[in-house]
Formats: structure tokens, C-alpha cells, sequence
């Protein structure tokens, strides 16, 4: 496993976070057994949110780590101020809010890392900074950042901070994979994806700032599962989500050079999409959801190839030679 750093938390974050949405405290023993066996190979930080499975995750989540007694070992990567279907939710209330409910299910007196959700650029980003340094000056919070956020926003948050000796954004948790959405998969959220993401990407790079990045794999695109002649079968919500919001032509194409590459190295489909992520010059923690250790142990893998430009832009559809 790699491990990388934030200001604040003072533990390795493990290069691959676990998501934590298949588990919840109604199958406790299986979720203590799928996190016993990833933590097992050396993952230290995982990802969970305030809006997952009601609170379940989170109740289950705790629930493993009081009765592990690793406290101490693990890097919590929490979330909050998600919007619901009656309103926006990214404002000083409901972050305090979602910040006591999350604390209160874990059983934890702080989290290491958390991050706002989703944004509401209609609201002003200084009395959203000062309710995050206001708790991280309590010891509830260890570093903090945004999900589904705009690096322009993240710049007149850290803009709003430095001019007020405040604690600045130090981590964000965009869509990123060599699959180019459609369409977002939900609403209000952000990708850095393609050739549109490159302004975002080049801003990540100058400031130097991690990226969290979900749905690294497109949401089940590259996991092996689909393929261009089945597209119509696909059954589950995911999976139909997946096709929906993945199943272009050209995203199709990057799939047929994924399987190509992945045949000529001996790797799996997944391996080889999780290794064009762990391969960008950007600082990224790539967030996955493994149902097993296996799966888990294959991303690792992964995660030692790093893949050459010229395979890069073969992947990105921007070459034919490599």
C-alpha cells in the first residue's frame, strides 16, 4: 500500500479508500468482516458520508472501529451538508448539524478529514469557512475540504481564509476516470474528467491540493461487467445508471483499449482504469468500493503499474500509436 499526508491529520492516508456504502449496522457481521479484511491489508482511511443509508453506515462504521479499538489507526473521511429534495443544505446549520449527527453515530469525538458534500454557489463561501475553522479549532475536525466543488469556489474559500487567518481548504473529492460522463449520475455534482477537466486538473496541479476522486472505475464501466453487447441487459439500479450515464460511444471505445492493454499486461479490466487514475501528475487518493478483499487486493495491485503517456493518450483516445 501507499500512503500519503494531509496538514492536519497526522496518520497515513492509504492511497485507496474504502467506501463504506455496502455496509450498514442491520449486517453487522459481514460488515466488520469485509472492513477486518481490507484494513487487514493495510488500508487506513475510508470513506463514509452523513446521507449513507440513513445513518447506517455510519452507526456500522463507528461500531467497528470502537470495537476494533483503532481509533487511533484509521483516517476518517467524512461528509456532510448534502442536499435533500426539499432544499440546499450547504450553509452554517445544517453543516453544525450534520457534523453533531455524524460525531454522534460514530461514537467519535472528531473526524480527520471532512468534507462538505455538495456546494450551493448562491451562498457566500466566508460564513461556510468560519463554521468549518470554527471546528476545527474545537478538535472536531482534523483538515477539511469540499466534495463536488468547483476550483473556482475552493480558490475564493481559500481567498476568504487567508485574508482572515483562517484554516483554507486542503483537500477536494471530484468524479475523476477515464470514462467522460454523458451526464452527472446525480445532481450537483462535479467531474474533472476528459478534455473539459483539464482547466481543473491543471489548477489541482499548480496548487498542489489531493484529490479524493470517486467513481474512479465510472461507476461499474470499467469493472469488467459490461461490454458494448450487453448494455441493454444491465438489470440493477447501478448498473442501469452506469449505462445511462457512461455507455458512449467514445466511452465505449476507451473500453475496448482498456481490455486490449489489460490482455497484453495480464492484468483485469478494473486494473488497468484504476491505474490510468493512479498514474495522472496529480496528487490522488482514489476512492473505491470493494465487496471483498479480493477486489480490494486487485486495486492495490494496480496501483504499483504506472502507465506511460504514450499509454495514456492511447487510453484517451487522443493517439492510435503507443
Amino acid at each position: 500500500m501507499e500512503y500519503g499526508s494531509l496538514p492536519g491529520i497526522d496518520k497515513p492516508i492509504s492511497r485507496l479508500v474504502q467506501g463504506s456504502v455496502m455496509i450498514g449496522e442491520d449486517k453487522l457481521e459481514e460488515s466488520f468482516a469485509l472492513l477486518d479484511s481490507i484494513f487487514e491489508l493495510g488500508c487506513t482511511t475510508f470513506d463514509t458520508g452523513h446521507v449513507y443509508g440513513n445513518g447506517s453506515v455510519e452507526r456500522a462504521f463507528g461500531a467497528w472501529v470502537n470495537d476494533r479499538g483503532i481509533r487511533d489507526k484509521v483516517v476518517v473521511l467524512s461528509k456532510g451538508a448534502h442536499h435533500n429534495r426539499d432544499r440546499q443544505r450547504v450553509n452554517p446549520f445544517d453543516i453544525e448539524a450534520d457534523l453533531h449527527d455524524s460525531l454522534a453515530r460514530f461514537k467519535f469525538d472528531y473526524a480527520d478529514l471532512y468534507l462538505l458534500h455538495r456546494d450551493d454557489p448562491s451562498q457566500p463561501v466566508g460564513p461556510i469557512v468560519e463554521t468549518l475553522h470554527k471546528y476545527k479549532e474545537k478538535g472536531w475536525i482534523n483538515a477539511y475540504g469540499g466534495s463536488n466543488w468547483s476550483t473556482a469556489r475552493i480558490e475564493e474559500a481559500n481567498a476568504y481564509a487567508a485574508a482572515n487567518g483562517l484554516h483554507p481548504f486542503v483537500a477536494s473529492s471530484p468524479n475523476f476516470s477515464l470514462a467522460v460522463q454523458i451526464k452527472p449520475p446525480w445532481e450537483n455534482c462535479i467531474s474533472v474528467s476528459g478534455p473539459a477537466g483539464e482547466s481543473e486538473r491543471a489548477w489541482y496541479l499548480k496548487h498542489n491540493m489531493p484529490l479524493f476522486t470517486w467513481s474512479s472505475l465510472a461507476g461499474g464501466f470499467f469493472s469488467g461487467r459490461l461490454n458494448k453487447s450487453n448494455l441493454d441487459s444491465a438489470e440493477t439500479y447501478l448498473d442501469k445508471l452506469c449505462v445511462e450515464c457512461y455507455a458512449s460511444e467514445e466511452n465505449l471505445k476507451r473500453l475496448e483499449r482498456v481490455q486490449t492493454l489489460a490482455e497484453e499486461k495480464g492484468l483485469s479490466i478494473p486494473q488497468i482504469a484504476t491505474a490510468y487514475v493512479m498514474s495522472q501528475p496529480l496528487t490522488i487518493f482514489a476512492l473505491v468500493g470493494c465487496r471483498s478483499a479480493d477486489e480490494f487486493r486487485a486495486n492495490m495491485e494496480a496501483m504499483t503499474l504506472k502507465l506511460s503517456p504514450q499509454e495514456i493518450a492511447w487510453l484517451e483516445l487522443k493517439s492510435d500509436e503507443r
